[in-house]
């Protein structure tokens, strides 16, 4: 396709972009002077709190495995719902990507896990291609089918494959719950680079340790598939803007009407991008898999619903989406490790920041949603002061909460592709 093409294809979505005032981006300047705040504020109240394990390698090496999942669940919905297809299937085809992984994992290794993880998902995802693109099936109906059919699927052949009487998979360990062990993923850790950070974080110096030991959970005993995962990551934001494909798949998402006036086959980006989306949430199922070295029943534990929350913090953007994936990889981290004295020292910073919330609300004002902002703020230093820990089941459920919590929060500056769950079918636009 012509550079003319595609030069008319980005001035008309461009110039629909303009008129409605669409925000400025964010400058590096401004995000890298977030990130040190945001440091630093986790460097104070560690030392307030005395909750070491706040900024702790052992936490965000957690944090960052929990967070890989998430990630790629979040990146394949944003490869559907950039091409204007919703995805709330992804929990589904993360089931399919953890099965496929078990199955063919414990036979021919991790690697061939992962492949088979991203071909399972990508079956889903050409299932959600049919029912959607195809023959217009609501966007919403086919997601939830999908998810159903999936736990349906898996529990079934888990039965008949794993779990048969005398097979090869049960005399190597499988049951109706699980499949045979697979063997370890390899890992990697920075020679030299860990220790050193290692022994500077044991030292608990205000912001220099605390940066030592998020730095050493991030360097230390990596997963090669979590560098895969960063590199799609990498990969997506050029594919999807810094190249004709992406530009003309985003199109769709945006007005297939005029994508197709301009010669875009709306009906092929479509389907790549909800394969491809599959594939992804299907990867991200694998790494479940893999990480456990088995499959299990119930092993996304709704995982791809968050992945689709982190889509939606991320306002559509690869960066965003990695960030949101950080987060509540963070909050899943903690309930792996028994977090109650690190929840309980967060229930300050979310005052603190509440506060701050209201104070800015109110200059703007909003008098009614700083009220609100500012009781909720007093509720959570009250109940910070009077307790000196929080309830397991509370801890459980911090993932949960912050999902809630993010969304309500950023919910005004978000903005979905404009054509996203729309019907579209070929000429209508004549």
């Amino acid at each position: 396709m012509s550079t003319t093409f595609t030069s008319a294809l980005a001035d008309r979505l461009s110039g629909k972009n303009k008129n409605k005032g669409e925000r400025r981006k964010l400058s590096y300047p401004v995000v890298l002077l977030g990130i040190a705040g945001a440091l630093i504020l986790l460097s104070a109240l560690r030392v307030i709190t005395g909750a070491d394990d706040l900024t702790s390698s052992g936490q965000f090496s957690g944090a960052l495995g929990a967070a890989v999942p998430i990630g790629l669940a979040g990146l394949g919905g944003l490869w559907a719902e950039r091409a204007g297809v919703v995805n709330i299937g992804l929990e589904g085809m993360m089931m399919l990507g953890t099965f496929s992984a078990g199955w063919i994992g414990w036979q021919h290794g991790p690697w061939a896990a992962a492949l088979a993880g991203v071909v399972g998902g990508a079956i889903g995802g050409l299932i959600h291609a049919v029912a959607t693109v195809t023959f217009n099936v609501d966007h919403i109906i086919s997601g939830v089918a999908i998810n159903i059919l999936s736990l349906g699927v898996t529990q079934y052949l888990a039965k008949l494959w794993f779990g048969a009487e005398g097979s090869a998979a049960q005399q190597a360990g499988g049951n109706d719950k699980q499949s045979p062990v697979m063997e370890n993923m390899g890992h990697f850790s920075i020679p030299g680079l860990s220790d050193w950070l290692n022994s500077i974080e044991k030292h608990h110096w205000f912001l220099v340790s605390d940066v030592a030991g998020i730095l050493d959970g991030l360097v230390s005993d990596v997963s090669w598939l979590t560098i895969v995962a960063a590199l799609l990551f990498v990969g997506t934001f050029y594919v999807l803007w810094r190249s004709a494909f992406g530009l003309r798949l985003r199109s769709c998402g945006e007005s297939p009407v005029a994508a197709e006036s301009l010669g875009v086959n709306v009906y092929k980006y479509k389907y790549w991008a909800v394969v491809v989306s599959g594939a992804l949430a299907g990867l991200g199922g694998a790494f479940l898999a893999i990480g456990t070295h088995m499959y299990s029943d119930g092993q996304t534990g709704g995982r791809g619903y968050i992945g689709l929350a982190t889509m939606i913090f991320g306002n559509w953007r690869p960066g965003g989406v990695a960030m949101g994936a950080g987060l509540f990889g963070f909050m899943d981290s903690l309930q792996l490790r028994s977090g109650g004295p690190t929840v309980h020292a967060l229930l300050l910073l979310v005052a603190v920041l509440l506060v701050g919330l209201a104070l800015w609300r109110l200059k703007a004002g909003r008098k009614k949603p700083a009220i609100i902002s500012g009781v909720v703020a007093v509720a959570l230093i009250a109940w910070y002061v009077l307790t000196k820990t929080v309830p397991l089941e509370f801890v459980d459920a911090t993932p949960y909460v912050a999902t809630l919590l993010v969304l309500s929060l950023s919910a005004q500056r978000l903005r979905m592709p404009k054509a996203d769950g729309k019907p579209y079918r070929k000429g209508q636009g004549k």
